[in-house]
């Protein structure tokens, strides 16, 4: 009950909706970059926006186009920051919803 409230609570503050709406745009925009110029399906395409941008990087998939090498470059500088602010504003929401929470019952 305690995360589908701070869930809640996320979604009705504006900022973190912006956040969310802006760091959705960007995971989409590199999903149909990548399924157009490497060719990849639309799953291969998201799951690699994903792992790029939260730098995980697993290596099993990777760009094989000199446009998708350059945009690979861009992708990582404009979303990587964008990215983890957004976790951070999680974190830092859930952080807040707990201290003021309810008490143990």
């Amino acid at each position: 009950m305690f995360l589908f409230r701070t869930i809640l609570s996320f979604l009705r503050n504006s900022e973190y909706r912006t956040l969310l709406f802006t760091s959705s745009l960007v995971m989409a925009a590199g999903t149909l970059v990548y399924h157009w110029l490497e060719d990849w399906t639309w799953v291969d395409s998201f799951y690699f926006s994903v792992i790029t941008l939260t730098t995980i990087g697993y290596g099993d998939l990777h760009p094989i186009t000199d446009f998708g090498k350059l945009f690979t470059v861009v992708y990582i500088v404009v979303g990587l920051g964008l990215i983890l602010g957004f976790i951070n504003a999680v974190y830092d929401h859930y952080k807040d919803q707990r201290s003021n929470g309810p008490g143990p019952r």
